[in-house]
C-alpha cells in the first residue's frame, strides 16, 4: 500500500474548469490567494477543488496546491483584463463605468479560461516536482 501521505501517488488531478478561472480572477481581484487543493489521504485520482486563504497552511495539513495559471493555458493567462492605472485620474461618473466594463472584460476571461484548461501540470512535493494529469469535471 502507498503512503497516503505522499503526493507522488496521484497520477491526475479532476477539477473544474469554472473553479481554476474563478480562482485566478478571484487572486487577481482580491486579497488573499485562491488556488486549487487537494488534500491526504492521496491516491491515483485526486479530485482539486477551490480553497481560498491568506495564509499558507500545507505544511500543518500535508495538503497541495495548485496555482490556477498552471492549469489554464499560458496565452489565455496572459490576456487576463487588467483594471490597474485606468481608475487613478478618472472622475466619479467615470469610475463607475470603467468598473462595469472591467467586470464585463473579466466573466468573458473567464470563459475563455474555462476552454483553455491544460492537459498536465507539476505540482511540488518533498521527493520534487511530479507530473500529474489533468481531468476536467462539470
Amino acid at each position: 500500500m502507498e503512503d497516503e501521505d505522499d503526493p507522488t501517488a496521484i497520477r491526475s488531478l479532476a477539477l473544474s474548469a469554472e473553479d481554476a478561472a474563478d480562482a485566478y480572477a478571484y487572486t487577481r481581484e482580491n486579497p488573499g490567494e485562491a488556488v486549487l487543493r487537494v488534500t491526504p489521504p492521496f491516491h491515483g485520482r485526486m479530485r482539486a477543488r477551490i480553497h481560498v486563504y491568506r495564509r499558507d497552511d500545507t505544511e500543518l495539513t500535508g495538503a497541495v496546491h495548485v496555482r490556477p495559471d498552471a492549469v489554464i493555458a499560458d496565452e489565455v493567462v496572459a490576456d487576463y483584463p487588467d483594471l490597474e492605472g485606468k481608475l487613478d485620474d478618472a472622475d466619479p461618473s467615470t469610475t463607475e463605468r470603467i468598473r462595469k466594463r472591467h467586470a464585463e472584460a473579466v466573466e468573458e476571461w473567464q470563459a475563455r479560461a474555462q476552454e483553455a484548461i491544460v492537459d498536465a501540470v507539476t505540482i511540488d512535493t518533498d521527493a520534487g516536482p511530479h507530473r500529474v494529469e489533468i481531468k476536467r469535471v462539470g
